[in-house]
């Protein structure tokens, strides 16, 4: 009868004595007998049947169950229900108690088999029994010691009635640790269940039954029929024989399942305490701290142990993946075998006693090979399938000639060296064994041991499937791999006549009677005389011959690498052999990348990377040759603009036909470069002398100055050049170096102009790059001033107001003009911050200048640049700085130049309107030397004009200039502006501009610009 019928058979006779017990009251305690007989006789014949290697602890179990039913049929005989007071009953408890002891000796020894007994597991043993215990005293034992009724009992009597909660809870916290511990199995749930039912059933009992009144036929016995029916159902599976079999352990690792239950252990006494507190007086307090205290110490243990479980976890770890390295270097059985024995060495405990044995070839699972078969050799069945990738046996499970390997060893850890589930078959197995009683390194082992199994399998096979692609390369298979080859073979004579050609042959040469022709005639002419040269010399076709060749194909030229050896000594060949490979595709490639490596794919012109190698060449080809070679570097002037006012595509159309332009104005053999953005180089090679490099320049220059037609209009290409030659320079580096410092000049000289390089050009270069440095230092220093001239009105000279003046007080070079900095203030952007300083102290000092009788107070001059202009928030910047300082806006005139006007934007414009709106008033400075625009004078938002002083110099001396001047003067005032002439230095000059018209009047004549100190004092003498 198979097992699972044995166990139906068994449920289905405990259901009917179930069934009748409760119906049939005569005969209940007969029946509560054959019950508990009938779960102790299922134990027997589960070990009868299953015969695992260790019967006793099942026999201990069986024991207990029957003891469980014999106290109740050896309670009558003294005349005494079961557990009453008041008789002496020191047999009876002995029963009960003998029942705890059963089970809890068989329990732990299933626990020490299938849950481990490491350290960890003695913790977690150790911290579930004191838990357990500090429950059971408080809840249990305590109160019953302190119970009247308990007090008049013999010593024996009260040690009995303590002894019956505090060995449930033992027993409890024995079945936790085993279910937490072990794998789980249909045997290992069963226990479970059944302990759990015991332990309610005796806590149900004691805690809602009067002691000494208990009757059969109460609710309470079904739970410990659940009990007796699931331990019998437990032995009856066949796999209750791996129970007392190594390989059910888990990891000692401390899992989430493992961590709560240290949780709640250590939750335990605090909970106590808050319940006694909660009820009354607490009674235990000392007991439970004592617990708590026990309890940490038993968690913090395991949690240091699970420390240095994962430290070594990464020890195995880093020892797996140094054995991965070691395989991928062996070639061949030995040396895998090798590497897996060093590997465990490594991963194993140091100075631990093993063996390890890499069987190959099939090595699956069978009759005499199962761990869990009661005997080798006995019959197969089912439940001898090896379900795990590895697993634990002790060697008497081996067959014969392994058992005799390990013999001396306690256990086998075994694992296969492919998984199961695969196409293919294992490849064998790996064996390890070590003097590891208790199984902890082993267990812990297992998963590294089958990362292991599984590199040294993918070695294996690699090992395997090289030799496989060796053996395959023979003679058996040449003809089937020439037949299906891409690659030509051919067979020619020694007057180069094809003799035999591999099926593709047709296809290279697109010709397919090609037999019988001559190899030669099909190359191209500049490899034919090296083929020619070849055939003819014996000592060389004797060596292997490497050549590149190009065959006349058709339709069009195919390019091969070729392979030539002489076989004509070989009977199965005689002749010689060419192996062509068709590298057309793969050259053309190579072509095409090298060109996009060296070459700018918007314009096809040479990139930075190709230029800076063909430069340094031709400087070393011209100071060993004497000739001259020079570089020019080209920047468009405007293509910023053109890229935000037309957008990138028409940009990128722009830099194209600049392309374009360069090619046509350069010889064949010089060389132009795009090298980034809207930079542009050209290399001049063997030119006659540094004016012929310079001419090129010219020409580029002249060539960008003719408009660009782009999407319907005309756009304007002016470009800045710098020219230096080669005669100037050590090395290409220093030659592009002296390059840009031209192109630099040429940008101060204005657009759409060239410089060429010479020495004092370095120098000056050199002092700007430091005039930078040190602005940067004066602005954080504070070595910016304000000088003030006045503004006057020229019929009576009186002081309508003062322009501020920026100074630069250098604490080397002394007291710098604007005209020293400016222009590299412009180009750093420095020009911001200085321009604040110079606002701010010029605001600050025009509130404190005195006020006098005959009119308003002087108004101050602040020159904004075009740059200050236009960074976000200046306006507001310019409002909150005036009222910082406390002066009136009516006070203050923004003084800007007609650059800022250019490009007509409506934001400038609304920004210098909002300046006036909030009463500052806005003047143009130095009129005339920009973009004159009289169209800028009809501007609402401007209030005086201020002629530059170029104009009023010579003022009495040139008629036209005069002419000019009065023109200005008379459009102002119709359009209602003051006009300021700037640079008054004499008499003349001062009665022509009143004759004019003109009102306002500033320069020398009047005063030259003072300091504040000074401004403050001249302005009281005014008064």
């Amino acid at each position: 009868m198979s097992s699972r019928a044995v166990s139906s058979v068994f449920v289905a006779w405990v259901t009917l004595l179930t069934a009748t017990y409760y119906l049939a009251e005569p005969v209940r305690r007969p029946l509560w007998v054959l019950i508990g007989f009938s779960a102790a006789t299922a134990v027997l014949v589960g070990v009868r049947r299953n015969r695992p290697r260790h019967p006793g602890l099942w026999w201990l179990l069986a024991a207990g169950m029957a003891l469980f039913v014999a106290a109740d049929i050896v309670t009558p005989l003294f005349g005494r229900p079961w557990r009453s007071l008041g008789t002496t009953s020191l047999l009876v408890d002995i029963f009960y108690l003998s029942v705890l002891v059963s089970f809890a000796t068989a329990l732990s020894g299933f626990a020490r088999w299938s849950a481990g007994t490491g350290r960890a597991s003695v913790l977690d043993g150790l911290t579930l029994i004191a838990a357990a215990g500090t429950i059971s005293w408080t809840l249990l034992i305590a109160p019953r010691l302190g119970s009247p009724n308990v007090r008049y009992l013999g010593a024996i009597q009260q040690i009995a009635a303590v002894a019956y909660p505090l060995g449930d809870l033992l027993l409890l916290s024995i079945m936790v640790r085993l279910v937490v511990g072990a794998r789980w199995t249909a045997t290992i749930l069963l226990l479970g269940a059944g302990g759990l039912a015991f332990f309610a059933a005796n806590v149900v009992y004691q805690s809602t039954t009067k002691l000494g009144a208990w009757v059969p036929g109460h609710p309470v016995d079904a739970v410990w029929f659940v009990f007796l029916t699931s331990w019998g159902l437990a032995a009856l599976r066949p796999g209750m024989t791996r129970l007392t079999e190594p390989g059910l352990a888990r990891s000692s690792e401390l899992t989430v399942q493992r961590l709560v239950l240290l949780a709640v252990c250590a939750l335990i006494p605090p909970a106590l305490l808050v319940a006694e507190a909660v009820r009354g007086p607490v009674d235990n307090g000392i007991p439970i701290a004592t617990a708590l205290v026990v309890i940490t110490a038993l968690v913090l243990a395991r949690l240091i142990d699970a420390m240095r479980q994962n430290l070594r976890v990464l020890g195995r770890e880093r020892g797996v993946r140094a054995a991965g390295v070691r395989f991928v270097a062996a070639t061949s059985r030995a040396e895998v075998a090798r590497v897996v024995e060093g590997a465990v060495a490594d991963l194993l405990p140091a100075q631990t006693p093993h063996k390890v044995l890499l069987q190959l070839g099939d090595a699956g699972p069978g009759p005499e090979y199962c761990a869990t078969c009661p005997r080798q050799g006995g019959p197969a069945h089912a439940r001898c399938a090896w379900p795990e990738h590895a697993a634990l046996c002790q060697p008497a499970a081996l067959p014969p000639d392994l058992a005799r390997a390990f013999r001396g060893f306690p256990l086998v850890l075994r694992c296969r060296l492919a998984p199961t589930g695969l196409s293919e078959p294992a490849e064998g197995t790996l064996h390890v064994a070590a003097a590891d009683a208790d199984r902890i390194a082993l267990t812990e082992l297992r998963p590294s041991l089958e990362v292991l199994a599984l590199q040294a399998a993918m070695a294996l096979s690699r090992i395997e499937l090289t030799g496989e692609v060796h053996r395959r390369d023979s003679e058996a298979y040449f003809r089937t791999l020439v037949h299906n080859a891409s690659d030509v073979i051919l067979i020619l004579n020694r007057d180069g006549t094809i003799r035999y050609g591999s099926p593709s042959a047709a296809e290279m040469f697109g010709d397919p009677a090609f037999l019988g022709t001559s190899f030669p005639d099909r190359l191209a002419e500049e490899d034919r005389a090296d083929v020619l040269a070849w055939l003819g010399d014996p000592s060389a076709t004797a060596a292997e011959h490497q050549a590149s060749w190009t065959l006349v194909g058709d339709p069009a030229p195919v390019e091969v690498e070729a392979s030539a050896r002489d076989l004509s000594g070989d009977a199965t060949v005689g002749g010689l052999v060419l192996t062509l490979h068709d590298v057309t595709e793969r050259r053309q490639l190579e072509r095409e990348l090298t060109h996009r490596a060296f070459h700018d794919p918007l314009t096809g012109l040479a990139n930075r990377a190709l230029f800076a190698e063909r430069v340094t060449q031709a400087v070393l080809r011209a100071h060993l040759t004497g000739t001259q070679a020079g570089v020019i570097l080209i920047d468009l002037d405007d293509f910023k603009m053109v890229n935000d006012t037309l957008g990138h595509p028409v940009g990128d159309e722009l830099l194209v036909k600049v392309a374009a332009r360069l090619r046509e104005v350069l010889r064949p053999d010089d060389l132009a470069a795009r090298l980034g953005g809207d930079e542009f180089a050209i290399l001049i090679e063997d030119a006659a002398d540094r004016t012929a490099v310079e001419n090129v320049a010219s020409r580029v220059v002249t060539a960008m100055a003719v408009p660009v037609r782009l999407g319907g209009q005309l756009v304007r290409a002016d470009a800045s050049v710098g020219v230096a030659s080669a005669d100037f320079a050590a090395d290409a580096d220093e030659l592009m170096s002296n390059a840009d410092l031209a192109l630099y000049a040429a940008k101060d000289a204005g657009k759409g102009h060239w410089r060429s390089f010479h020495p004092e050009l370095h120098s000056t270069m050199v002092e700007r790059m430091n005039l930078r440095t040190d602005l940067d230092r004066a602005i954080s220093a504070g070595e910016f001033t304000v000088r003030y001239q006045p503004i006057v009105r020229l019929v009576d000279a009186r002081v309508v107001g003062l322009e501020a003046l920026a100074r630069w007080e250098h604490p080397l070079r002394g007291t710098l003009p604007p005209a020293e900095f400016i222009t590299v203030a412009e180009e750093t952007g420095l020009i911001v911050p200085i321009g604040i300083q110079v606002m701010r102290h010029a605001l600050t000092a025009a509130a404190s200048w005195p006020v006098g009788d005959a009119g308003p107070a002087p108004y101050v001059g602040i020159n904004v640049s075009v740059r200050q202009f236009r960074s976000l928030g200046m306006v507001s910047g310019i409002l909150r700085e005036m009222h910082a300082a406390g002066l009136p806006p009516d006070r203050v005139v923004v003084e800007i130049t007609e650059s800022l006007l250019l490009d007509e934007n409506e934001q400038v414009w609304t920004d210098l309107a909002r300046l006036r709106a909030a009463g500052a008033r806005v003047a143009i400075d130095d009129f005339g030397t920009g973009y004159s625009s009289l169209s800028y004078l009809r501007q609402t938002a401007l209030d005086l004009v201020k002629i530059d002083r170029s104009f009023i110099t010579g003022l009495d001396r040139s008629p036209s200039q005069r002419a000019l001047v009065d023109g200005i003067v008379g459009i102002a005032e119709t359009l209602g502006l003051t006009v300021v002439a700037e640079g008054v230095e004499t008499p003349a000059e001062r009665d022509i501009l009143i004759a004019m018209g003109c009102t306002h009047g500033q320069g020398y004549l009047f005063s030259k610009p003072m300091t504040e100190q000074e401004t403050t004092g001249w302005l009281g003498r005014k008064d």
